[in-house]
């Protein structure tokens, strides 16, 4: 009788504590991992679930999966509003940016001798092995494909065909002043010379056994790490942002026909509409986008941009 009536005295309190699910862009792992410990002074009756991967696969989880989230964070703020607005998301916000970067370690070949000028010539040359994360899974991917095209204009000569022309499956069409880099159903790698993987912060691992030589990642991510890095032109590198115009003359068709298009990297973050913690996603999203937030990108490497840009689905920007 007295355990019943322990039982149902528990039933009757209010349930103690939440949680929060977060699906995030691999190169937030860092920040949110820091940001998860100074959210939890002020909430440490809240459990922050953090899942990383690849922003697309992180969308996907949400939109084709069905898996329960309560906030998504992508590299590419742009994948908010083509995948999940208005069924899965009202809004985005704009939070931070970054640049592509070339990363390697003092093991690398040629690691004395690479430099803003020469990147493309050590790459392509015999024994070097480089990678990039998976187009159609990370940004990071299409960006450093982006990147490779935006190459071609900026230095006036073949880079993609000498790149990638010869070790993938992936191809490039010129259209008037533009390129269209075409990722194909199943991306194939020729020989050992091109290697990649599902998410950007994946290929660390390679890069730190040596396994590659260098590695396509965001700035951030090297320092984080504390790599060596070449810092590449901002003609290519995606981040000035005010040569939008100049970046869009890339776009990359990714391997399920979907289309992006070259813009400087901007992040973006969203509750998922029909969360299942809505008020633990809502600080969970403020405090993230807040000052001290944008304290702790800015402690990380990243670029912040406080107060954020939010775009909604149907009233536009503000």
């Amino acid at each position: 009788m007295l355990r019943l009536l322990l039982f149902l005295l528990m039933l009757a309190l209010p349930a103690q504590g939440g949680e929060v699910i977060v699906f995030h862009a691999g190169s937030l792992s860092v920040p949110f991992k820091k940001m998860e410990e100074e959210f939890k002074k002020a909430h440490p009756e809240i459990r922050v679930i953090r899942e990383s991967s690849g922003s697309v696969r992180a969308i996907r989880k949400v939109v084709d999966l069905k898996k329960r989230c309560d906030v998504v964070a992508s590299a590419d703020y742009t994948l908010i509003p083509k995948f999940m607005f208005p069924k899965f998301a009202d809004y985005v916000k704009v939070f931070a940016t970054n640049e592509l970067v070339l990363c390697y370690t003092g093991r690398s070949k040629f690691a004395d001798e690479i430099n803003s000028n020469n990147w493309f010539e050590i790459l392509k040359r015999k024994g070097v092995k480089w990678g990039f994360s998976e187009p159609s899974l990370d940004p990071c991917g299409y960006r450093a494909l982006m990147m490779v095209a935006l190459a071609e204009l900026h230095y006036k000569r073949p880079i993609f065909k000498e790149l990638l022309g010869e070790t993938t499956n992936l191809t490039l069409k010129r259209e008037g002043s533009s390129l269209v880099v075409k990722v194909p159903p199943r991306l194939k790698l020729k020989g050992s010379k091109v290697f990649t993987r599902p998410k950007a912060v994946a290929l660390l691992g390679l890069l730190e056994t040596g396994a590659i030589d260098y590695a396509v990642e965001y700035k951030s991510v090297a320092l984080q790490h504390g790599l060596r890095f070449v810092e590449l032109p901002k003609e290519i590198n995606l981040s000035d942002l005010n040569k939008g115009e100049l970046y869009s003359r890339v776009r990359v068709i990714l391997s399920n026909g979907k289309e992006v298009e070259g813009k400087p990297i901007a992040y973006g973050i969203t509750r998922v509409k029909g969360a299942p913690h809505p008020k633990e996603a809502e600080l969970w999203e403020e405090f993230v986008t807040s000052k001290e937030g944008a304290r702790i990108l800015k402690e990380c490497w990243q670029n912040p941009i406080y107060p954020p840009k939010v775009i909604r689905a149907k009233n536009g920007e503000q």
